[in-house]
């Protein structure tokens, strides 16, 4: 049983997948920071390509 125990506490196998786990849940907060932050810029910056987008597809009609 102790032998058990002893390969239970030295194995790893799962942390990989768990440090990749806790960097995308990181890098998730991060980008919702970001958006959050940045919202109403993000907004202006949308409309007005949209407004472009628009102009430019009815000058080709």
């Amino acid at each position: 049983m102790k032998s058990l125990a002893k390969r239970f506490a030295a194995d790893e196998s799962g942390a990989t997948a768990i440090e990749y786990g806790l960097v995308a849940a990181m890098m998730g907060i991060a980008v919702v920071t970001i958006f959050t932050a940045f919202k109403g810029k993000l907004s202006t910056a949308f409309d007005t390509m949209g407004t472009a987008l628009q102009t430019q597809a009815a000058n080709i009609k």
